[in-house]
């Protein structure tokens, strides 16, 4: 960095580097919303197994489907109405893309009528082709009919819902949701630079480095995203920890370079101390947020590894931007910094409010620790009660089309069509479905699971148009391509479809998908050998729950071994590593307290935009809170401790040394959470709810990081191990 600072060959090389990279990314990141995932995937699981099967064996036109909500037309049980249903159902067969529809004409089945006399199909559409498109398409296709229509008859209207439709409008509103929080907190964030500088080349030069990262980041992960693809929520991330990062370490090496300018350093001089020592303080805490991040590849959903992947490039080029960039610019812009001031400079003596409070905290330290700790070990308690599992109220974005329609649907329908099972059942050797063995077990297995209370019907090869058949020889009654949908070419396997009642939430279906997946297919069905998969909605989300959970042990170990080693080695210390993991556990667990009181229990929910509590939270959130927050925390922690260290080699004994280094960073620190806090807090007030409560629970890990825990729980720690903070390293001064 020092040779950026003295070199004009290098300074224009690397300005010309960024700008090329710059460049290249905006294509990139202007299409990326367009281009990532709007859904999880789980490879190598019980339900990506059905998945699989479902389309490779069965032929099944509806591995992938949307649902169509019919209202307004005639009755479908009468010749017009089912005139009309059929001229809909061959309208939509036709649109490429669309491998099959199943509606009343099929199976005439009362399932597939709404009890407001509405009507539900089911569109099949094809998995080799982008869902948008296809639902461009459908959705254009029942517009033209709407026009066609409405003369005839007014009250008509379609809603298109289901997996599919609700996949494209996420990915709508994501970019929408996005670029609504960025507006909402870049005025605030450039308002408290402004206080912090009073001039706006020094605030605007943290915003620009954000927004760089912000563009290069997504700009990869897009090109990332051909070859490994990622998922949607991804960009959230990357513009919270993005810019909250940048302009972290881009405010660090600014004011330490207008430090030294006030002590009476040359710009030159003052640029080599801030690229020296915070240049190093911002790898170091690059490091820590990089860790976290990295441990998120271990978890096996494509979900948290986009968001680890995303982390990742976000957190080292907002290192690369703030190491080299910044100081070039600062060496160009130097004797302009402090241009178009607003307001009196920052006062000289500005520290010293920082210095008289590290003096009363070295003075009490034991006092300090008592009236910081208790209340927040106290919220931290609140995280045990925290529930991971799905929420039981509604928490999808209320303004989605598809939203509405699914809502609509629930109210009129007989049935849950957001949560069918598809069960593949498996015929040991010698066993055929279509023999009379297999045929019999397959009806066993029926009845089973249509006695359940849960469950509203069974569609199965043996019922597969309501009434029951007699026995495998009435096959030749359903056409070859129903047939395949059921039963494999080589009758090893078959497929139910269970239909569950419309009361049983996503939560209780998931618990269902579990019993059946432990029931004894043998002993039900009486065929010894006989085994059961469970695939569909439920069963993703019980191995979603399962993949995260198995991972946390191992995450957390990593995250916290790795965090360890690389304070150790930076700070050559033992118990500052210590207490810095432990000061960051208790921030986690405070994250979760809160999350607990406010998104689940409700308390105060109203006013961040939740109009109920959820009672409960996402399988996910534990690991992006520990994961970010741990790396997060860790950011004031390293500023603080690597300026004590700093005044320590400098000369000073313990507590001078933990006086002047609060005093020179507890301005940074504030306006550092400050700003980290108002993007997180962007975030909160969108309609995504695992959004809000990641960015609430952030908000609220900085929040009590930077003021509870590095200006007075830590600082106390620190001042009653005294010279034992250094050990095994120099521990001589006292």
């Amino acid at each position: 960095m020092n040779r950026l600072a003295d070199s004009l060959a290098w300074q224009i090389t690397v300005l010309a580097l960024w700008a090329l990279c710059a460049i290249a990314a905006f294509p990139f990141a202007s299409h990326v919303h367009e281009q990532l995932d709007a859904t999880a995937r789980l490879r190598h699981s019980d339900w990506a197994e059905v998945e699989k099967t479902l389309k490779q064996r069965f032929h099944s036109p509806f591995s992938k489907t949307a649902l169509l909500h019919v209202s307004g037309e005639p009755d479908p049980k009468s010749d017009e109405g089912r005139e009309l249903l059929k001229h809909l159902v061959d309208q939509l067969k036709a649109v490429s893309g669309v491998q099959g529809v199943m509606s009343y004409i099929d199976r005439e089945d009362s399932l597939f009528l709404g009890t407001d006399e509405s009507t539900i199909l089911i569109v099949g559409l094809s998995s080799d082709r982008p869902g948008d498109e296809v639902m461009l398409q459908v959705r254009q296709t029942t517009d033209q009919l709407l026009k066609e229509l409405k003369p005839k008859y007014a009250d008509i209207a379609f809603g298109w819902t289901g997996e599919a439709a609700v996949n494209a409008d996420m990915r709508r509103m994501s970019a929408g949701e996005t670029r609504a929080a960025e507006l909402r907190v870049l005025p605030i964030t450039v308002l408290l630079l402004l206080f912090a500088f009073r001039s706006v080349i020094s605030a605007l030069l943290p915003v620009l480095c954000g927004a760089l990262t912000i563009l290069l980041s997504l700009g990869v992960i897009s090109a990332v995203n051909r070859i490994w693809p990622a998922s949607l929520i991804v960009v959230s991330i990357i513009s919270m920890v993005g810019l909250g990062l940048s302009i972290d370490y881009a405010l660090l090496i600014v004011s330490r370079y207008r430090d030294a300018l006030r002590q009476g350093q040359a710009r030159i001089e003052a640029l080599r101390e801030a690229s020296r020592h915070g240049g190093r303080t911002v790898l170091i805490s690059g490091s820590a947020v990089a860790i976290g991040f990295a441990a998120m590849l271990m978890v096996p959903v494509s979900e948290v590894r986009s968001i680890g992947l995303g982390g990742l490039l976000v957190t080292t080029i907002a290192v690369l931007v703030a190491s080299s960039l910044l100081p070039v610019a600062l060496a160009w812009i130097g004797p302009w910094l402090d241009a178009a001031r607003i307001g009196p400079p920052p006062k000289e003596d500005a520290g010293d409010r920082w210095r008289r409070w590290a003096g009363f905290v070295s003075r009490h330290p034991l006092i300090v620790l008592l009236v910081a700790g208790v209340p927040l070990l106290l919220l931290a308690a609140q995280a045990v009660h925290l529930r991971t599992d799905l929420p039981r109220g509604r928490w999808l974005p209320e303004s989605a089309e598809s939203v509405h329609v699914l809502r609509d649907i629930d109210s009129v329908s007989r049935g849950n069509f957001g949560q069918i099972m598809q069960v593949i059942v498996s015929m040991p050797k010698g066993v055929r479905v279509d023999e009379d063995d297999g045929w019999r077990a397959t009806q066993k297995l029926v009845r089973h699971f249509a006695k359940d209370p849960r469950i509203r019907h069974v569609w199965s090869i043996t019922n597969i148009n309501v009434v029951p058949l007699a026995g495998p020889e009435l096959l030749a009654k359903i056409p070859q391509a129903v047939r395949k949908q059921f039963i494999t070419e080589d009758g090893s396997a078959t497929v139910l479809e269970l239909m569950p009642r419309p009361a049983l939430v996503a939560k209780d279906a998931a618990v269902m998908a579990r019993e059946f997946r432990a029931a004894n297919a043998s002993e039900i069905a009486g065929v010894p050998g006989i085994t059961l998969k469970v695939g569909g909605v439920p069963a993703f989300n019980v191995d979603y729950e399962d993949a995260i959970k198995s991972s946390l042990g191992l995450l957390a170990a990593v995250v916290i071994g790795a965090t360890l080693l690389v304070l150790s080695i930076s700070f050559r210390s033992a118990l500052i590593p210590l207490k810095a993991v432990a000061l960051n556990l208790l921030s986690v667990a405070a994250a979760f307290g809160a999350v607990t009181l406010v998104f689940q229990d409700g308390y105060g929910a109203h006013l961040i935009g939740l109009p109920h509590a959820l009672d409960g939270g996402f399988p996910i959130l534990p690991v992006l809170v520990f994961c970010i927050v741990f790396g997060l925390s860790m950011d004031y922690e390293v500023f603080i401790v690597a300026r004590i260290a700093d005044e320590r080699r400098a000369g000073l004994a313990d507590g001078n040394a933990l006086i002047e280094g609060m005093a020179g960073t507890g301005r940074v620190v504030t306006f550092a959470a400050a700003i980290m806090i108002t993007i997180f807090g962007g975030f909160v007030f969108g309609e995504f709810v695992l959004i809000k409560m990641l960015g609430f629970a952030l908000g609220i890990a900085v929040l009590l990081d930077a003021s509870v825990i590095r200006l007075g729980v830590g600082p106390a720690l620190i001042q009653l191990a005294g010279r034992w903070n250094w050990w095994p390293g120099d521990r001589s001064k006292s």
